[in-house]
This record gives structure tokens, sequence and C-alpha cells, in this order.
């Protein structure tokens, strides 16, 4: 008869505990944890060794060589730091010096325009072009044998002059590119990193692979729209070009030549996404940048485009790029999509990064797994006792959440939003079908994990090929619920490492399951972002012929199963309470609401 423990400590709490633990680690640090014990974290090596002599990790050379190389990097990012603050205010101030000359030059330019000078020293047919001259005909009716493409670059060319080249940046220190096996403690060792640069790198994010493609995805979709709306405004002309004393013809070849700027600025979509988006450097904010990219996969043609344009750009902007994959950077594109791209790509991360291997073949996940006593969270089979305590434990963790049981609505993405049949404070209960066997998606589990501590997921299949869709989708379910530290309860046909075992032949891959959100259209929910704007309705995207591997998607099931053993462990939830996002806007509010509370008490006492 299986143990059963009480979730009691997970839900009632009202205090926020942070406990060293093998596993507890792992997570402990992650991008949406503001709990911090002290004000500076201790690096990675020192958080290694610490747990190791205190028994809580086994140790492994292959993960204090990473930890130690990640602690040789921290050293060198707190001088870098203030490298990179010196290096943004001369580089604020060059442009604003080269935009104040731009705008002369282009005053200079209109004012010999308004005077017909400039149409006269171009072509002695002077009265003939003042006649043709309109602001709505092509550029090279406006400049005559010129074209706007070579008067911007002239224009830019005495702008050097003028005020200098753009300054350089101090080189960066190399970044780590860390790959191994399954339960290697890649992502435990990124994360002491991650947690340990708080405090000395102003600039930090922390992505998963499938938010990161989302939300690129989504940066790329509103930055077209932007374009959009902005050339269907005929009359947008700049307040600063409005107020210049020239006439409307001369200001409407101003306001010309500044949309001419923009859009050869927005020709290159991805390095303005990875300028306004992953740097997320606010106003007036200053210092170096650090993206931690988790699981870093080249599963198809947008995902090695993508990668490849926004990483570069990252690294060559001075971007310190830590990343995880189960592969080296040259055996990631397994299938040879994008070559030309993809090997562009590999170059940069070989020259801006250090390879580095975690080669143990353990998975640690399932060592900690093996010395638990409690295994209570994943019921099989589906048979009358199993869903008895299945039912039973639902019960009982909805008693102690309290409330009532309803259905409720979550928000996605793009306007979207997805329905929860059973949902009470936090606590939200599905069927396998209704996640995993409909035209939904990373950017849905990412909301439901987000929007819920705890989650119950009832009748899992065994996978087979009969069903490749529903199991990648439930394998990126459970990447989402693991990587947002929820608490997971499934009841399922077989045991969790026969789940992926299907005896149908033929290796189990989904193309629908690399297509992205985008808006709602009528019924089609999803879009081949490649495919210049075509929308399907949840089928394979045509230009995708290609796609993972089965080796590729053992690593996936290997994860999947490695991460639902390691979701039932004690160590595990003993993390939820201060790391689902759940739990970390309760606890923000509650700060917020003391920070209130003692404010006015300060006031009325004084």
């Amino acid at each position: 008869m299986r143990k059963k423990i009480s979730i009691s400590s997970l839900l009632n709490k009202g205090s926020i505990q942070r406990r060293v633990s093998n596993k507890y680690l792992i997570n402990a640090i992650r991008p949406y944890s503001e709990d911090l014990s002290s004000p500076k974290s201790p690096g990675p090596l020192l958080q290694y060794r610490k747990l190791v002599e205190q028994g809580r990790l086994q140790h492994d050379p292959y993960q204090e060589r990473v930890a130690l190389a990640l602690e040789n990097l921290l050293g060198r990012l707190e001088q870098y730091e203030k490298e990179m603050e010196d290096y943004h205010i001369k580089l604020a101030e060059w442009e604003k010096n080269r935009e104040t000359e731009r705008r002369k030059l282009l005053m200079e330019e209109a004012e010999l325009n308004q005077r017909g000078d400039l149409w006269t020293s171009v072509n002695k047919r002077k009265s003939e072009l003042l006649e043709r001259w309109s602001f709505r005909r092509k550029s090279e009716d406006i400049e005559p044998g010129v074209g706007k493409w070579v008067s911007y670059l002239n224009r830019e060319k005495k702008l050097d002059s003028l005020v200098g080249r753009r300054p350089t940046a101090p080189p960066a220190p190399k970044g780590l590119y860390i790959y191994g096996n399954v339960g290697s403690g890649k992502t435990m060792l990124m994360d002491m990193f991650y947690s340990a640069t708080e405090g000395i790198v102003k600039h930090r994010q922390r992505f998963h692979f499938h938010e990161a493609m989302l939300k690129i995805n989504e940066a790329m979709h509103k930055l077209w729209k932007n374009q959009v709306e902005e050339k269907s405004i005929q009359s947008s002309i700049s307040s600063w070009i409005m107020n210049l004393p020239f006439d409307m013809k001369a200001k409407e070849w101003l306001a010309a030549e500044e949309r001419y700027k923009q859009e050869v600025q927005m020709k290159n979509i991805l390095p303005a996404v990875a300028d306004k988006f992953l740097v997320d450097r606010q106003a007036g904010e200053r210092g170096a940048s650090i993206l931690c990219f988790d699981e870093i996969q080249a599963v198809d043609v947008f995902a090695i485009v993508a990668l490849s344009g926004i990483v570069s750009r990252l690294l060559s902007t001075g971007t310190v790029l830590v990343s995880t994959s189960n592969r080296a950077p040259k055996d990631l594109n397994q299938d040879g999509m994008q070559r030309e791209i993809f090997l562009k790509f590999v170059n940069k991360l070989e020259k801006h990064c250090e390879i580095i291997l975690v080669g143990s073949e353990v998975d640690y996940r399932r060592q900690i797994a093996q010395r638990s006593v409690d295994k209570v969270h994943y019921f099989w089979p589906l048979d009358g006792t199993a869903l008895k305590e299945f039912e039973k434990m639902w019960c009982q963790v909805i008693n102690q959440a309290g409330g009532e049981v309803t259905s409720s609505t979550v928000p996605v993405m793009f306007g979207r939003t997805l329905e929860v049949p059973q949902s009470c404070n936090g606590v939200a209960r599905f069927t396998f079908d209704y996640l995993c066997g409909r035209p939904v998606g990373a950017a849905d589990y990412i909301a439901v994990a987000k929007s819920h501590h705890t989650v119950f997921i009832s009748d899992i299949p065994v996978m087979s090929m009969r069903i490749r869709d529903k199991a990648r989708r439930f394998i990126t379910l459970i990447d989402e619920l693991y990587n947002h530290h929820c608490c997971l309860f499934c009841s399922a046909a077989t045991s969790i490492d026969d789940l992926f075992q299907g005896t149908e032949e033929g290796t189990l891959f989904d193309l629908e399951s690399f297509q992205f959100e985008t808006e709602t259209e009528g019924a089609k929910l999803r879009r081949d972002v490649l495919a210049e704007g075509s929308v399907s309705s949840g089928g394979a995207p045509a230009g995708i012929t290609s796609m993972l591997s089965g080796q590729e998607e053992m690593f996936a099931f290997r994860r999947a199963v490695s991460r639902l053993i390691e979701m039932q462990t004690p160590l595990y939830l003993e993390g939820v309470r201060s790391l689902n996002p759940y739990f970390q806007r309760k606890h923000q509010s509650f700060k917020n609401c003391s920070y209130s509370a003692s404010t006015v008490h300060h006031q009325v006492s004084h």
C-alpha cells in the first residue's frame, strides 16, 4: 500500500522557506525566485562544494569542472559591468550627437530643396523636375540618379566624419555552452550561476527554449504589425519637422527621409527583436547583459533562423551567454536544415562561448527519487484502487485550498484565453485529452503553470505512434510545469518508466507542435511564421519537411521521464511554495502591502 503524505505544508505555510538540498538548489535559484536569503548569493563553485560537503549532492568531477568555469566567469563580470556602464554612457552621448548632426544635415538638404539649388546641381532641367516633384512619386523622381539608399549611405558617411564612428564595446568575457545527458545537472549549475549574478549584473534574462521561441514570435509579430500601422498613417510627420520654417513639400521630403531610415533599420527584424526585447534594457539603465538559455534546440527552420539572428546579435553587442543543451553545438541540427545559417550560428557560439561537457552518465534525478520514501503524486494503473486514491487526493487538496471549485479562464498570448474546467485557489484539474488532445501548445501550458501552483491530470494513456501528437504535447506540458515548479498529480495507465514504451512501431513526433501561436483568426489558432502570413488550423506546415530525429525524441522522452520522477520527491515539493509564480505573486503582494502599511504608520507617528 502506498504511503500518503499531507500537502498542508505546501498550501498552509505562512512563510517562505529556503532550504538547501540537492533538488532544491536545482530550482531554488531560478529567475522568477526573488526570495534571496542574503543580498549577495554565493558563487556557483561555493554552492556546489557546500552541498557536496553536506551530503546533499554526490561529488561529480564533470559538475565541479563546470562550476569552476562558471565561478571564473562570475569573477570577470563585476569588472565587465563597470566597463559596460562606461561604454553605454559614451554610446548614449554619441547617439545624441549623431542624431543632432543628422537633423542638421537633413535641414540643410531640405533648405536646398526648397530653394531649388539642389535640383539645379543634379540636373539642368530644373523647371521640368519642379513640375513633376511630388512626395508621392518614387524615390528616383525625388533625387534623380541618386536614389534614397545612396543618399542615406552618403549621409551616414558624413555623420561618421562629423561625429566619429560608433564607440567600440569592451571585449566581453567568454560565456559557457554546457551540454550533456538528461539529469546530469546542467540546469542546476546554470541556475546557480544565474542566482549569483544578482546584484552584479543589472540586465539579466533566463529563458527556457519554449518560452523564448514564443516570446520571439510575439515580438516579431508586434514589430510587423507596428510597421503596417505606421505605413497606413499618411500624415505621420514628426513634430520636430512640422515646427521647421519650411514649406509643406520640404517637410514632406524630410518626413520621407525619416521613414526611409526607419525602414532600413527594420529590414532585418531579428536584431530589432534582440535589441528591444531579450536585452530588456530600461531607459537610463546601463551595464552588461547576461542571457541564460536553458535547452537550446534546433528543431525546425524557425528555431534555427531565430536563434541565429537574435543570439548572434546579442553576442556581437556584448551580451554574455550561458546556455544548456543535450547536444554539442555542431550536433544540434541533425537534419541539416538551413545549413549555411546554422553554421554561422555555431561559429558565433564557438567564438563567444567555452563549450563544456557534463560527461556524467548518471541521472541524478533518479538517485534522489530512489532515496525518497513518499511517492504518491503519480497513481497507476487506471484501475479502481488507484483512481480512488487519486480522487481522494483531489478532495484533500481542495479542502486544504479552501473555496469553491469552479471553471475559470486564464490569458494565454496574442489575446487568446484558455478555459480551466475545474479550478480552486491555484489548484486546477484537467484530463489528458483536454490538454494534449487539442490544438494547444507551449503558450497554453505556460499560462496554466503561471496561474496555478498545483495541477491534476487524469487518464494519461501509454504513448504510442498512434497518438504521437498527444505524446509531444504531453512532453511540452511536463517541461513547462517543471520549469515553473508546479506540484503535479497524475493518474496514468502505466508506470512513469513505461509511459513512452508504446508497442506500435515508429518514432513519436509531431509537426504541429513546432508551430507557434499567433492571433486568433476565426477558428484558426496557429501559423507557420515562415510561410509569409499563411495560416493553418492545426495541420503540418508545408515548409517544414524534416523534423525531429528518433534520437532527438529519445532525449525528449528521457527528459520527461526524469522530470516526472523528480516531481514526485519531497525535495522538489519543498520548493513549490517559494518558487511557483502563483506564490511569488502572493508573496510580492504581501510585501507591497507590508510596505504600504509601514509607510502609513511612519507618516502617522511623525
